[in-house]
């Protein structure tokens, strides 16, 4: 029974680092994530920098916001967002696990 529990963990563990790599693995969300790892940024900021309609970068911030990667805060008519650093830690942990590195 024991092991099952550890494999169940495990498997969630491999599901969770693999439903990470398929968000990021987009090429606009993961420049998205990098302009935001400084700091905050209203929409209009990030979709006229991926020279994208704001419809599909929108769509964009709401998958990275649905997984937790970012947060919104809104301020009057505008919405601005930031990196959620923990959770993205929290995921890079889990695949260095996951494919047994360490960091220097």
């Amino acid at each position: 029974m024991k092991s099952d529990r550890c494999k169940n963990k495990s498997e969630r563990k491999l599901r969770q680092v693999l439903d990470f790599l398929k968000i990021i693995s987009e090429e606009n969300r993961i420049k998205i994530l990098r302009l935001l790892e400084r700091d905050e940024k209203c929409v209009c900021e990030i979709w006229q920098y991926l020279k994208l309609p704001q419809n599909l970068v929108s769509h964009h911030l709401k998958v990275l916001k649905d997984f937790d990667l970012i947060s919104s805060r809104k301020e009057g008519v505008k919405i601005f967002y930031k990196i959620n650093k923990k959770v993205v830690k929290k995921y890079l942990n889990l695949l260095n696990k996951f494919l047994n590195l360490k960091e220097d």
